[in-house]
């Protein structure tokens, strides 16, 4: 409610370090490395020989990690499983840069899963013909599911 707060902010965000993106994002950054610990932690695991000393150091570590990751899974609004509340899809709502056909926002809609993806987009031209990676970010609602990149 506070104007200069608001003013503030508004300038922080538009500032080019910042690639215009909203307060919410940088606040969930942290959260969203929490949720990859896990994984991460699978592929060391998966890549230590077993007959290593530090493979039970490592899946001490994947099961030390996981326990964090369900601890603060609570935490996050979009956690699978869970409906999160009107107000973070509002904020999901508004940081998407393009009309969606349909109202995001509803009571009866919930997120199952979000996360990156890499998909390979191909060119043909008349004479050649090149392979591109693009990342995507998904977000897969109960009915719906919306392809994003990131801006």
């Amino acid at each position: 409610t506070n104007p200069a707060f608001k003013e503030v902010l508004s300038r922080i965000e538009s500032h080019e370090d910042c690639r215009n993106l909203p307060m919410i994002s940088f606040l969930i950054l942290p959260m969203q490395r929490v949720t990859r610990l896990p994984l991460l932690m699978d592929t060391i695991c998966q890549k230590t020989p077993k007959d290593s000393p530090k493979y039970e150091n490592c899946k001490q570590a994947l099961k030390e990690v996981s326990k964090v990751r369900s601890h603060h899974s609570a935490l996050i609004p979009f956690c699978k499983h869970s409906k999160p509340s009107k107000h973070f899809l509002c904020l999901l709502d508004s940081m998407l840069c393009v009309e969606i056909p349909f109202p995001l926002v509803s009571s009866s809609r919930w997120l199952v899963k979000r996360g990156e993806l890499t998909t390979y987009v191909e060119d043909t031209g008349l004479f050649s013909k090149r392979t591109s990676k693009q990342q995507v970010y998904l977000f897969l609602f109960n009915d719906v599911l919306i392809i994003t990149k990131k801006k």
